[in-house]
């Protein structure tokens, strides 16, 4: 049984749940994570609010969902690594140490939270959201140290910053958000993680900059952004901002790698994988390894189980919207599937480095049990030492755990309302052809509104 448990990925263990919420039956999943044992466990608490906050706003129970939301994010803000973490994932694996969330999932808590406050007419609150998504845009820059080659920043969250001051009337610090959320697209050769630089977004910088009368920006964006301010009509019933979140995120399988210990002339340890293109420094941690009595034949060779994501093929693969006799089509916004997979590549040497030094612990533990050659309780220090590669063998477990009720990718729209009731119909075509529509009610108030429509399978 305890082998077999170690085999079983966190996506196997919430298989049920998982299956009600791909099969869109998000009624009966919401209750069936309060019967799921894996996601009552202490460690895992913070994915329990992931997905119970997740379902409620899909059953538009928006005050519950950001009960659950609101949790989430004050956890993930005093998360800390206990010293109990480092011993149970030193002598265990790391799925038994908190889950402390991926980057990404932590500023996707703030879209939620805002959708919610936006659903439920509570404009202050999601004032107060987008103050929160700057909170952890600067978080994240201190932890990447802001450089341009990792993930230092949400573009998406910045959007969506923007559309939350603009729907109160904030042009100015509307234009800051767009603007940001610009700057990160033209740094990075307008493509952030799988999006490219949104039209909608080039034309959000340009109106509210104009709006506020800052014509130097104007002309500056226009040059940068390699298109001009396109003259619209304003609209009595306002517009509509419509997300559509298309599929689920991917989720993570366990993948072995097998390395060996060697060292260099200078006495250095490095750990090398069997085809020598993956070299990783051995780090010592004192309190458990004396790095001058080490023997790389102490070690020989380890197993590593390591986390990799498996995407989940989105079924629509296209979209076409029309409301009051026009047409529109989406942008991407956030290609969390894309995210999930560079993040993980960005952190894979790190990651790595803390997981073969673990594993070194455990090996050397082993070592240390054998019995020499002039033991006289060889039998009894041979079990021992058994016990221990038993162990660590149906112990080594990849952290396979995420919130897998994201969307594979959110795409976005602007669209004009007229006063009064406005009907938008929604057409997605997925496999074979096949299509679902879906028919919106909006009524035209004379402001900016915030919807989101999804689609699972």
């Amino acid at each position: 049984m305890l082998l077999l448990f170690s085999c079983a990925t966190y996506n196997n263990r919430i298989g049920s749940y998982y299956d009600q919420v791909v099969n869109n039956q998000f009624d009966k999943a919401y209750l069936s994570i309060d019967h799921n044992k894996l996601l009552q466990r202490r460690r895992n608490r913070l994915l329990y609010l992931f997905e119970k906050g997740k379902m409620a706003h899909l059953l538009k129970q928006y005050d519950s969902s950001n009960v659950y939301f609101n949790e989430a994010d004050l956890f993930i803000e005093d998360a800390r690594t206990t010293a109990g973490d480092i011993a149970l994932g030193t002598l265990l694996n790391p799925m038994m140490e908190t889950y402390k969330g991926e980057d990404f999932e932590k500023f996707m808590v703030h879209y939620y939270k805002a959708l919610n406050y936006l659903n439920l007419g509570q404009r202050e609150d999601a004032m107060v959201e987008a103050r929160r998504i700057s909170l952890t845009s600067y978080a994240q820059q201190d932890k990447t140290g802001n450089k341009n080659n990792r993930y230092s920043d949400d573009a998406f969250s910045l959007m969506m910053q923007g559309i939350i001051y603009e729907q109160d009337g904030d042009i100015n610090n509307a234009f800051i958000s767009y603007r940001n959320a610009a700057d990160l697209f033209l740094k990075n050769n307008n493509l952030w993680y799988g999006v490219s630089l949104p039209e909608q977004l080039k034309q959000d910088v340009l109106r509210t900059a104009n709006t506020m009368g800052f014509m130097d920006e104007v002309q500056h964006y226009s040059t940068l952004l390699n298109t001009t301010l396109q003259p619209v009509s304003k609209t009595p019933g306002g517009e509509l901002v419509l997300f559509w979140e298309n599929g689920l995120a991917p989720v993570k399988q366990e993948q072995d790698f097998i390395f060996a210990l060697t060292k260099d002339g200078l006495g250095n340890f490095t750990f090398t994988d069997a085809t020598g293109t993956v070299n990783v420094p051995f780090i010592f941690d004192d309190k458990f390894i004396n790095k001058d009595s080490l023997k790389a034949s102490d070690i020989r060779s380890l197993r590593v189980a390591f986390p990799k994501y498996q995407e989940q093929p989105v079924f629509y693969t296209r979209a076409s919207i029309t409301a009051n006799n026009a047409s529109y089509n989406f942008e991407s916004a956030e290609d969390i599937n894309d995210l999930a997979f560079a993040t993980l590549k960005e952190r894979f040497a790190k990651e790595m480095a803390k997981t073969l030094s673990r594993l070194a612990v455990k090996k050397l533990a082993e070592a240390a049990a054998r019995p020499k050659s002039d033991d006289k309780n060889k039998d009894e220090k041979e079990a021992l030492a058994t016990a221990i590669q038993v162990f660590s063998f149906v112990t080594e477990k990849a952290d396979t755990r995420n919130w897998q009720s994201l969307p594979h990718t959110i795409l976005y729209t602007r669209i004009p309302l007229q006063e009064g009731a406005n009907t938008i119909q929604i057409n997605f075509t997925g496999a074979n052809q096949q299509t679902k529509p879906i028919t919106l009610t909006v009524q035209g108030n004379g402001r900016l509104q915030v919807q989101n429509v999804c689609t699972l399978r």
